[in-house]
């Protein structure tokens, strides 16, 4: 198993940009599927976006397609959800979370291990 932690998060000016980064501890993240959630004050979690073990297959919610973009290098150990047009409902804290199936999954009892998370914030 892998243990997540997330970066890149802060404030940014509606229609600006921020790269998120999932990075792992552990030779299982190769074998993971990384997939990034949020969660917005009082909403209840959500899937944004995932990626498989090879990067073959990728996930994004209707919300962020053509806006957002995943992609992993298994040699650093880190999954980058790149972030650009953002709107002030991207405003989430962000977690990141692996499961060691080969697809992504939207539930999110399929993921074994869970990030800590990092605060996005878009002002209007």
């Amino acid at each position: 198993q892998v243990q997540l932690v997330e970066s890149g998060g802060g404030l940014v000016q509606a229609g600006g940009s921020l790269r998120l980064s999932c990075s792992a501890s552990g030779r299982a993240f190769s074998t993971a599927t990384i997939t990034w959630f949020r969660q917005a004050p009082g909403k209840e979690r959500e899937i944004v976006s995932g990626i498989s073990r090879s990067a073959g297959t990728t996930y994004f919610a209707d919300s962020v397609k053509g806006r957002f973009t995943i992609s992993r290098d298994n040699a650093r150990n880190t999954v980058y959800l790149q972030m650009n047009s953002l709107k002030p409902e991207d405003t989430a804290v962000y977690y990141c979370a692996a499961r060691y199936w080969n697809g992504v999954s939207t539930l999110q009892s399929d993921y074994i291990n869970w990030g800590q998370g990092t605060q996005v914030t878009v002002s209007s």
